[in-house]
Parts: structure tokens; sequence; C-alpha cells
């Protein structure tokens, strides 16, 4: 998808981005707002211009990838078969220009190439245990943490929310660098110390089999602690240097790789507020569980601005997959029907209990498969409601002919959502910024097997020339 890219904006333009950001925001934020469940209780479609549901009605899933989200399938050509609206086309062409770019400035062949579930990239011993989504993650994060290490003098680095650890194994017994794993999680540091253990022995074994392979010397493994990270407080564990690392002047380098809601905010406070922390890589996630009150804003610039407020329903909608979403539609399997069907039930819960309103419900399985009152039969027990209830059965047909407008305005609210999330991460650049401290975010994972793939890199002296290293993809 394009986008504007923000290594290559200055202060003021981050600042003049964020003030468009909030202005486009507010200006969509109907869209934004809705829950698609509510599509037929709500009238959603109805909430869009004539001008828009002429465009858009009767567009099949893969004509609303190519058309609406600009994601084409291979070889094809765009072709609009109508005279789309001026407005229509100023929300598509705003939303491309002033998202942050998930497009990585390297292009590099595929890793899975070979075999889709094993990186070509990572030794065998290093992907054992892990899918491979993760193997793209820790090799990319991991490798840009080594350079970053190496350039701003670091002697340790923590991982902080490390789950089972396999990015700090990468790091530390793949990279050479010392690693301390923090995590809050008790049975996630245990199973990370059991594979510790197990990674070590297969590489004694690999090294025994192939000497010029595995590098010989000491190996460290990761040094992990079982500590909750209270993002309002700072963490006296996290800063304390390892035994055998220098007890005196040193340098720390913060890393999270998908570090969920608040915890990518204590990982930026601590950069802050914590001489010793020389560096900071944090990519973040789950936007919809920062605190109201800490999380966002954090800039002083972002929250002086009308409209930078992003309630829940918004950060949500910003940790969607726009590439996985858009490949489905290319796809048209019947799996998109779920909304449809979700926002049919929706419709009955309400006649039946109207003060039930957008209820959670339990996952029902092959749901393609099922004829809608089916659908509607098991989603009212799995809300307590009596599957045997009477269902309006001309309605539901009539709410199923209409799955293609469902999946319409989902799409248009996908296309929104990662001006979302490029409000919360420049958020932070200029937070960072305002402290007097170099940050940039750099895409970092290819966005259709990770979507959140952007890298808050943070140092207290400029790199200069040299943060261009961290651009490069290792060979």
């Amino acid at each position: 998808m394009p986008g504007v890219s923000a290594r290559g904006l200055s202060h003021e333009e981050r600042r003049q981005l964020a003030v468009n950001l909030t202005r486009v925001l507010t200006l969509y934020r109907s869209i934004l707002d809705a829950y698609i469940i509510e599509f037929f209780t709500d009238n959603l479609w109805g909430t869009l211009p004539c001008s828009w549901q002429e465009a858009l009605d009767g567009l099949n899933p893969p004509q609303l990838a190519t058309l609406l989200l600009g994601m084409p399938g291979e070889g094809e050509v765009v072709r609009y078969r109508s005279v789309w609206p001026l407005t229509l086309l100023a929300l598509k062409s705003t939303a491309y220009a002033l998202a942050f770019t998930r497009t990585p400035g390297f292009q590099t062949p595929s890793e899975f190439l070979e075999n889709p579930s094993q990186s070509s990239r990572l030794t065998a011993p290093f992907r054992k245990h892990v899918r491979p989504k993760k193997q793209h993650e820790i090799r990319r994060l991991g490798e840009l943490v080594k350079k970053l290490s190496d350039l701003t003098g670091c002697t340790q680095v923590v991982d902080v929310g490390s789950g089972q650890g396999h990015l700090s194994r990468f790091m530390s017994l793949g990279l050479g660098l010392m690693v301390k794993s923090i995590e809050g999680d008790q049975r996630l540091v245990e199973r990370a110390q059991r594979l510790d253990q197990e990674l070590l022995q297969a590489l004694e074994k690999e090294e025994k089999r192939n000497p010029q392979v595995v590098q010989t010397g000491p190996r460290h493994s990761p040094h992990h602690v079982v500590r909750w990270v209270d993002p309002m407080a700072l963490c006296e564990e996290l800063l304390l240097p390892l035994e055998n690392s220098p007890q005196s002047g040193a340098r720390l380098l913060l890393t999270g790789l998908h570090a969920c809601g608040d915890l990518s905010v204590a990982l930026l406070r601590h950069f802050c507020c914590c001489p010793e922390v020389a560096a900071l890589a944090s990519v973040g996630c789950c936007y919809m569980k920062l605190s109201d009150a800490g999380g966002y804003p954090l800039s002083q610039w972002v929250a002086g601005l009308p409209g930078y407020e992003l309630p829940y329903r918004l950060r949500e909608g910003a940790c969607h997959a726009l590439e996985e979403y858009a490949e489905r539609l290319q796809k048209a399997g019947p799996g998109l029907r779920t909304h449809c069907y979700r926002a049919a039930l929706e419709t009955v819960i309400r006649h039946a209990r109207p003060e039930l309103r957008r209820p959670g419900v339990q996952g029902i399985p092959r749901v393609h498969e099922l004829k809608i009152e089916e659908y509607v039969q098991r989603g009212l027990q799995r809300v307590g409601l009596d599957p045997q209830l009477p269902l309006n059965l001309a309605a539901l047909r009539a709410h199923q002919a209409q799955e293609n407008r469902v999946v319409a305005f989902f799409s248009l609210a996908l296309l929104l959502a990662p001006l979302v999330e490029t409000l919360i991460l420049l958020d932070r650049l200029l937070y960072l910024q305002e402290q007097g401290f170099h940050a940039e975010l750099l895409p970092i994972f290819s966005p259709e097997l990770s979507p959140r793939n952007l890298v808050l890199v943070a140092t207290k002296r400029p790199l200069g020339e040299a943060f261009s290293v961290l651009e490069t993809e290792d060979s």
C-alpha cells in the first residue's frame, strides 16, 4: 500500500501530518465508529452518501480489493465500471497519502519460497517450535537490534514482554548479544528456559557434525526474569545489568516484539527517563489496550489538536490486517459472509432482548457451510437465548442478499484504519522529539506476514548517515 515515509519528514512536517490526520479522522468518524455487526440494526449502508452507495453497490469482493483498497490481483488491470464520485476518490487518495507506508524499502526473495513453513534465512535449530510468521519477525527485528546495538555501543539488550523467548534466544544464541528477557507470565518463562536448553543442545550437536557452520566460543543464554512491567512506574529490574556485563557504564537497548498496549508506552518512558538506556527498538500492537489516561496521547502537540481523541473502537480497528483482508477479497471465499451473518444475528438478538447489544459470540465453526438460519440459531444459544425462537426467514434472506454491501462497508472502514495507527505512532515520534531525542519509524516486516510491522527506533544521540544501515537487509 502506498503511503508516506516517516523517515523523510522534518519535525514540522510531522506536526502538520498530525494536524491533517486529526482533521480527516474527524471527517470520517462515523465510518470508523461503526460496528459492522450493527450493519442492519443501525442501517450503516444508509449512512453513506447516495453517490457512494451507487459506486460501491454490486461490486464483488475482488473488485473491492482492486478499486477501493488499491490492491489488485497479480497482473490485473484496474478498470472502474462507472465514474466514482470525487468525494469517494478523495477518501481513497487521502487514506493512501497520509498513512505511514508499511512496505519495506528493500526487496529480497521470499525466505519461504522453498518451504512455506521454514525460513531459509534461519538455521534449523532456530526454526524449531517457531511458526513462520514469528521466524520472519525474530530474524528481522533481531538483526536490526544487533546493528543498532553496535551503532550505539550498547552492552546489553532487554527484551520486554518476551513470551516464550524466541526473539531473546535468536539475539543471544544466534547473534551473540547479552540479553535479559522480562516476562510477567511464570509459565511462559519456564517454557522459555526449557527451549533455551533444547536449543543449546541442538547447537552443540550441529557444531560437532559441522564445526565450520556454528561459531565456537562461549554461549550465553538469555537471562529470564519473571516481572510485570507497570507502564506508569519505572521497573528497577529492567535496568539492572547482568552479572557478566560491566557493572559501571552499562548501556542498555530496550526492545519489544509486539509489545502489547501500554507495554510499548512503558518502553518509551524507560527510554526517556533512564540515562543508562541508550537505544530503543519497539514494535507495538493491540492499540485498543492503551489506557485512556497515559497511553495516548503522549505528545503535547497531539494532545492540543482538536479531534485528537481515539476511542476504543477506532484503536481496535487499527489492529486489523489490511493486506490480509485484501487477499481474502481477491479469493472471494465463503468466509467473507461471517460479518453479514453476525449482523443478521444482531437483529434477532435486539428483537428478542432490546437491551442486549453486541454480545460476544464464541466462534461458530465452519460458518461458510451453514445456512443463515442455522448460524442464527447457534448464535442465539451462545448468547443465552432460546435457539428455537421463531425466525423471520424472509428478513434473514434479505439480509443475506446484502452480503457484498456489508463487505463494502467493512472495506471502507479498513481503508481508514491505517490512519489511526499512523496517528498513534506519530504521537510517539513527536513525544520522543519533545523530550529531545531522535526517533524514526521503519517498516521492518513483510506486511503480508506481519501487519503490525513498523518498528520505532530511538536513540539519545543522532546516528546521522549511519542510520541507513538499519534500513538494509542482511545478505
